[in-house]
């Protein structure tokens, strides 16, 4: 559905927001594009949809199905971070005109604008103004004039930012229909979770550059961090012991607290049975052991850091 190969994007003073980027973007897949800030995810979602110039690289999009790039963009859906839709028009009259801009047929148009209200669960306030909508039913609407008129590639850019969680439930299981039926989907945010549940693929992107890319456990696989152990005890936990985990092999990091050690490692299951076993020889009374694999959230900022970024 997309392939975007060495593209460069330089804005003033010499930025590089974008420098040789490489990625494609399957067909009937739900694609995630995670960077932090100023990586250039931005940058790269607007050179695909044609919004700003690129010096040298090239987008092909659709295999070059299209001639052109406005009859390719009649295919695309974009549900951008912030809502953009009028305050002048009702529910259905918003979801009207942005289906219009695609659909002349008024007849099919209907029927597209009805169903896009069914989809989404906004019928009943379909003569409501905006201002007059929660933020989940705002988020609703902006997500049904994005695919009103049914669009085979949709770009979801931080979707449910600020909604309550009822709201956001229903809009990433709405996505994972939109995707059943069809739709290849990029979608980019800041909450790893939601990127874990919903995404076949993740490319991790800083300074304009890929950095990593995968599934879920091809990305753990490209840092150290194999798991994280859990040991919550009551008392005192004496230095010794902590001084026999952190001489194990494989282990990375050992955080300290009143009533928790948080042990970082390399090592999969060898390390857990190590560990239980230095804390049973040395009498540790604890209440809970638990062993983890790292998250997207810890991949992440092994990838890319934990320093802040504006």
């Amino acid at each position: 559905m997309i392939k975007v190969k060495n593209l460069h994007k330089t804005y003033k003073k010499g930025v590089k927001a974008v420098n040789g980027l490489n990625f494609k973007v399957k067909a009937g897949e739900i694609f995630g594009l995670l960077g932090p800030n100023g990586s250039g995810k931005t940058t790269t979602i607007n050179a695909i949809l044609d919004l700003v110039d690129y010096e040298t690289g090239e987008i092909i999009l659709f295999d070059n199905k299209y001639k052109t790039k406005v009859e390719a963009k009649k295919h695309i859906g974009l549900i951008t971070q912030e809502v953009g839709v009028f305050n002048e028009l009702t529910v259905r009259e918003n979801i009207d005109y942005f289906c219009g801009l695609y659909i002349n047929d008024e007849k099919l148009r209907a029927q597209y604008v009805e169903e896009a209200m069914d989809f989404v669960q906004i019928k009943d306030f379909a003569k409501f103004k905006p201002k007059k909508l929660s933020g989940g039913l705002l988020r609703r609407l902006h997500i049904a004039c994005g695919i009103a008129h049914k669009p085979t590639l949709i770009f979801f850019d931080e979707p449910t930012v600020g909604i309550d969680p009822q709201s956001r439930n229903h809009i990433l299981e709405q996505i994972k229909v939109l995707n059943k039926n069809g739709a290849t989907i990029v979608y980019t945010s800041h909450y790893m979770e939601e990127i874990e549940m919903l995404c076949d693929y993740i490319l991790i992107m800083d300074k304009g550059q890929v950095i990593a890319e995968g599934n879920y456990d091809a990305l753990i696989d490209q840092i150290d961090l194999a798991e994280y152990i859990e040991i919550e005890y009551k008392g005192e936990m004496p230095l010794k012991v902590v001084t026999e985990i952190n001489e194990l092999p494989g282990i990375l990091e050992v955080i300290h607290t009143k009533e928790k050690l948080v042990i970082k490692t390399s090592e999969d299951d060898k390390a857990f049975i190590k560990i239980i076993h230095i804390l049973e020889n040395n009498n540790v009374d604890y209440s809970r052991a638990n062993a983890n694999k790292p998250s997207l959230n810890d991949v992440f900022l092994e990838l890319t850091g934990k320093e802040l970024r504006d």
